[in-house]
């Protein structure tokens, strides 16, 4: 609960520096973070570097990307509905998970899978306020959450969690040092957004990360989709967000499809997962 409220926090936050370009704002993130986890990882002698550089770079990388275009979108549509979207990640990281690690998904997890699905189409089509650009950036975020979900299940067992989270902030605090001729300096209230993201966004890795491993996932994932709800409530109290029925009826299934995919997952084994 700690951990989705964080992100909760974290989304609002990267919302209201919505007149930044979203590249600074994913240096905020990533920086806000790293002064933390590595001097930490430094202290205890955490490998920095790992076992398997380039697939940690490329887990860094598919995430920074996604990072940036949900940064993007959420910066043009409502705060509630580019996360549910988004919420279409651990699919694709299942379809893929069915090639690359030879995990199973029965008939039940495809049927979640398709009423998720029309949730997004009923949302796209009924939300007018979702352009198919803004539609489309937060769909390239979710199918690299998805990629990035299967990168992290490979390496879980083979690295230290603190090294797959510092490659990712290295990463994003590198690349978005390019784009600093399109920064600026934040004004009032801007810094402490600029300040609370990357705290908020690190304790929701720390303490998510903590809840599964003490907890299988099928029992916490549930938790995970009341960070729409949280989201949805700020953003309708500070951005003044509203959502027609039939939009909300696109999220409901959205989350209703993906609560599904848990509990008919085969084994109910727990994964260890990272936010993007």
């Amino acid at each position: 609960m700690i951990a989705v409220i964080a992100f909760s926090a974290m989304n609002v936050m990267a919302k209201y520096l919505s007149t930044m370009h979203p590249m600074q704002v994913v240096f905020f993130r990533a920086a806000g973070s790293l002064i933390f986890i590595f001097p930490y990882m430094i202290y205890h002698n955490v490998n920095r570097v790992g076992n398997h550089p380039k697939l940690l770079l490329l887990r860094a990388v598919l995430g920074l990307i996604s990072l940036a275009t949900f940064f993007w979108a959420i910066q043009r549509i409502p705060l509630g509905s580019a996360i549910s979207i988004r919420y279409l990640g651990p699919i694709f990281g299942a379809i893929l998970a069915v090639y690359y690690l030879r995990e199973k998904v029965n008939i039940k997890q495809w049927i979640s899978f398709a009423i998720a699905f029309a949730g997004v189409l009923v949302l796209k089509g009924f939300d007018y306020r979702i352009d198919l650009f803004s539609f489309s950036l937060v769909m390239i975020s979710a199918i690299l959450v998805g990629m990035v979900f299967v990168l992290i299940r490979y390496l879980g067992s083979r690295e230290h969690y603190l090294t797959i989270i510092n490659y990712f902030m290295m990463t994003a605090t590198i690349s978005g040092l390019f784009f600093i001729s399109y920064f600026r300096i934040p004004i009032g209230i801007e810094w402490w957004s600029v300040a609370g993201i990357g705290i908020f966004g690190l304790i929701g890795q720390l303490f998510m990360t903590r809840a599964f491993q003490l907890e299988e996932a099928s029992i916490l994932a549930p938790f995970k989709y009341l960070e729409l709800i949280f989201s949805g409530l700020i953003g309708y109290f500070i951005f003044s967000e509203s959502y027609e029925v039939v939009a909300l009826l696109g999220m409901i299934l959205i989350v209703g499809g993906m609560v599904m995919n848990v509990y008919f997952k085969e084994g109910r084994k727990g994964l260890k997962v990272e936010k993007v």
